[in-house]
Order: structure tokens, then C-alpha cells, then sequence
């Protein structure tokens, strides 16, 4: 059985001083934002999507000198999600991962100059990213433009997660919660990867089932989530909980409960898991973080 907690450390071991390596420090005053957003990309963090990215390109047999730029580009999109989802006008938020957010470890402003930093440095660094291939370098940052943005991507998730209510209608309620889930984290996810099968030029069909894979562990992920806001440790999970349901917030747990939300992520992963079949034992990773998905406490 595949210790995946002891996995992850030694895939951070290595790929951690990478990602600190792409944040070389400007002379300027203009040192402060780049302060930032290296402080916000190394604020702790399991580096999920990194790991999916380079798993998954590995099944292919493409090496991390060609993943890990691809994993870095990723963890920058992510933390810049999460410095703006901090701020006040969002989640307003003071504690990430156990320490204080971007806005309060800097300021307001330099926190939303960090974030809008990384956002572009992650394509930046991407389109720069030499290793790869041109025109597999063009696929990439086509699907995480798509993956991050604001038609069917992360941003029109948030969006959703910021205004979305109850029509009345279970039906049409169930397809915004679903859309919601899958856009808010699993896009992400995702990209994570399907750029791993980009990277390792995949038959389209076996693409296809690694993208059914991701699609089914991003749902189950978010759910995980909204259970750890209601039902979480503090001290493990690292930020301020019941959040979800002080703002109102539409989700599964919030519309279905903890217990039928749950069971709903443990079927989304037994799914997710069955898309590996045709992998044998070389995805023992990924099926072994699929399972660490929902019974995770942070």
C-alpha cells in the first residue's frame, strides 16, 4: 500500500527548492512584490497539483527537468488564487496554511500586486520554459489560460461560489453546486493532469480518461473542502472555519448535509480510481492520492 503522505514529502524535498529558485530578488523597491509573491507560493502548502502534474508526465516517462517547469507555472496560478480569494473584499481571511495571509503579512495593496504578479509570471515562466517543446508549450498554456480563467474556468467558480443561491429548483440547484465545485478547484486539478498527458503526448484516449480522473478527484477535492469547514480542526486545517456557512456560502454540504455530501465524494473517487485501470501499478500514486483526497484533515 502506497504511503502517500511520506510520497508527497519526498516529491516537496525536490521540487520546493525549484520553485523558491524561480523568485530571484530585483535590487529595486520593486523587491517588495516579488517578496510577496515568493512568500505566498512558499507559505507551506501539500503541493498537490505540482505532484499530479509530474505523476502523470511520468506514466509517459518525461522527466521532472520537463514537469517541474510546468509544476511551478501551476503552483504560481494556484497562490495567486488564493492571495486574492484572502483579501477582504473575498474571503477575508488571516491565516493561510497557519500563518498570516498575504494582506496581512505585507499590505492590502502589495497583496494585490503579488497576486496579479504571479498570475502573469506563471505564463511568463511557462512560455519561457525551454525544455519543452514549442508547440506542446503553446497546448499548455492554452488549457491553463482556459483552467484559470472566467468561461468555465477557476474565476467564473469563484464567481459562483461569491453570488450563487437556491433557485428552487433541485434540479437546476444540483447543476450549479456541481459547476461550482468542478470550476472553483477542479479546473486546477484538472490541468494538473492533463498537462502531465500533454507533456507526455498520451493517446487521446487514454488523455481522455485521465481528464475523467481529475474531473471526478477536483469534485470530490472541493467537497473535502466544505466538509473540513464544517467539521475541521483549526489548528490542523490552518485558516478560520464555519466560514462557509456564516457567508451562506452554496454547496454540497450546506444543501445535502455532511453525510450524503460525503458519500458523494467517497462514489466520485471510487470512479476516479476506476479510470486507472489501464495504467496497471504505475498510477499506484495517483489512485493512493485520490483516496488521501477525501480523509485528509488539512
Amino acid at each position: 500500500m502506497t504511503d502517500i503522505l511520506a510520497v508527497l514529502k519526498q516529491f516537496c524535498t525536490e521540487f520546493n527548492p525549484y520553485l523558491q529558485s524561480c523568485f530571484p530578488l530585483p535590487q529595486g523597491a520593486e523587491k517588495r512584490v516579488v517578496e510577496a509573491m515568493s512568500y505566498s507560493v512558499m507559505n507551506g502548502g501539500k503541493r498537490l497539483r505540482a505532484f499530479l502534474v509530474c505523476n502523470t508526465a511520468d506514466l509517459f516517462g518525461v522527466p521532472t527537468k520537463v514537469s517541474f517547469p510546468v509544476a511551478a507555472s501551476l503552483e504560481m496560478l494556484h497562490a495567486y488564487s488564493l492571495v486574492h480569494d484572502d483579501l477582504p473584499a473575498m474571503d477575508n481571511d488571516d491565516l493561510r496554511r497557519g500563518k498570516p495571509t498575504c494582506h496581512k503579512q505585507f499590505d492590502e495593496a502589495t497583496a494585490i500586486l503579488a497576486g496579479d504578479g504571479l498570475q502573469t509570471y506563471a505564463f511568463e515562466y511557462l512560455a519561457n520554459s525551454l525544455e519543452i517543446r514549442p508547440e506542446i508549450r503553446l497546448t499548455l498554456l492554452q488549457l491553463l489560460a482556459s483552467a484559470g480563467g472566467a468561461f468555465g474556468g477557476m474565476v467564473a467558480g469563484q464567481t459562483l461560489d461569491l453570488y450563487a443561491t437556491s433557485t428552487g429548483n433541485q434540479k437546476e440547484d444540483e447543476d450549479i453546486i456541481a459547476r461550482l465545485e468542478e470550476m472553483k478547484t477542479g479546473r486546477l486539478l484538472r490541468y494538473a493532469v492533463e498537462s502531465g498527458a500533454v507533456l507526455g503526448q498520451a493517446p487521446l484516449d487514454v488523455r481522455q480518461k485521465l481528464v475523467s480522473y481529475s474531473r471526478k478527484i477536483g469534485q470530490a477535492f472541493q467537497i473535502a473542502d466544505d466538509i473540513l469547514d464544517r467539521e475541521g480542526d483549526p489548528k490542523l486545517v490552518g485558516k478560520t472555519l464555519h466560514k462557509d456557512d456564516a457567508q451562506h456560502k452554496f454547496t454540497y454540504v450546506s444543501y445535502y448535509g455532511v453525510e450524503q455530501a460525503r458519500k458523494f465524494a467517497r462514489k466520485l473517487i471510487t470512479e476516479a480510481i476506476g479510470e486507472l485501470e489501464v495504467f496497471g501499478n504505475k498510477a499506484d500514486n495517483l489512485r493512493a492520492l485520490a483516496q488521501y483526497i477525501i480523509n485528509r484533515k488539512y
